[in-house]
């Protein structure tokens, strides 16, 4: 199997061939390689042909910068340019980090960028330095309102970082039945759906994952999850915009190739002492109430991205490697 270094080189190679400045490239390398780490595979090295695909089609700026839209020193906006979501969200989850540690608490938006990848990628920066840290981001539309029958909510994930010891607390979920890229990974694989999780473009229920690509994706607990999503939405898609998730471009669907996506993504970072005392210290407990019950909190294994190690193997499915190869090949890397 390919080692962590192996596979970040090889990502990095890409981007840069593909007109990504060096730096970017390489956080962008880093954060799709560890989605991949953690065993989330739909959301790691399986999106970067899509992400070339995007870089050359043109909705996808290579050379795209951030820039200042508004600052008040507690809450600021960034445009994107159409970029890479990777490098953008995690330099405005740094920005939130550095802004909360002065004030107590901080808002970070980037308005107009791309799919990031792993959500929970994000609260690290701010988990770091002890800090709670929320992030959202919208997408193309995958999901009905209740009781509806047209897309017009993304997978509207949310990610969550708490300071806890022996390990923090890291919430990161779609408000969908299912990740998109789950989807995207099962029709790569030939694989069936779940049922419950995808309806077809007429509205009926189906384990095909190449229909459900073209369809629809059940909410995460019917009604409930259907508001969860709109939550999301009002805080990326309308609040940091430019654009409502029913008209972000799809990146699985190479006709969208040349149109920005447009996505927002937003994070919010909490200092707990500002707060009063014994926050942290609560969250721990909270831990430690959760293992006594027998269960076990979210985030307890992941691997902070700063502690990945690059000599560690990961599994790559042969399908991702061929299309990657062929990008290798396509781009005179290979």
């Amino acid at each position: 199997m390919p080692t962590v270094a192996e596979l970040r080189d090889m990502a990095e190679a890409l981007l840069g061939a593909s007109g990504v400045p060096a730096p970017a490239a390489k956080r962008t390398a880093e954060l799709i390689v560890l989605a991949d780490v953690w065993g989330i595979p739909s959301h790691g090295l399986l999106r970067l042909p899509h992400y070339l695909a995007r870089l050359h089609g043109g909705g996808c700026r290579a050379d795209a910068e951030l820039t200042p839209m508004s600052d008040s020193g507690v809450v600021a906006s960034f445009d994107g340019g159409a970029g890479l979501g990777h490098w953008q969200l995690w330099t405005a989850a740094q920005q939130a980090r550095d802004r909360c540690l002065d004030t107590g608490i901080a808002a970070v938006a980037v308005h107009n960028s791309s799919h990031c990848g792993a959500l929970g990628s994000y609260v690290y920066p701010g988990l770091a330095e002890g800090l709670v840290t929320l992030v959202v981001s919208n997408g193309p539309p995958a999901m009905p309102p209740w009781s509806g029958h047209t897309p017009v909510l993304s997978t509207s994930p949310i990610a969550a970082g708490f300071p806890a010891a022996p390990a923090p607390i890291v919430i990161d979920l779609a408000t969908s039945a299912v990740a998109r890229g789950t989807v995207a990974a099962h029709a790569q694989r030939g694989e069936a759906l779940e049922p419950g999780w995808a309806f077809d473009a007429n509205g009926k229920p189906t384990t095909d994952p190449r229909a459900a690509m073209s369809g629809m994706l059940a909410p995460l607990g019917g009604a409930k999850g259907y508001v969860l999503a709109l939550l999301v939405e009002c805080l990326t898609g309308a609040l940091v915009g430019p654009t409502l998730s029913g008209q972000v471009a799809d990146m699985f669907d190479r006709a969208d190739d040349a149109k920005p996506q447009g996505i927002g993504h937003l994070v919010l970072a909490l200092r707990p002492e500002s707060f009063g005392p014994g926050a942290t210290e609560r969250f721990s407990s909270l831990v430690e109430s959760v293992r006594s019950a027998g269960g076990r909190t979210p985030g307890l294994d992941r691997t902070a991205p700063d502690a990945v190690d690059p000599g560690q193997p990961v599994e790559l499915a042969p399908s991702t490697a061929d299309r990657l190869a062929e990008w290798q090949h396509t781009l005179g890397l290979g």
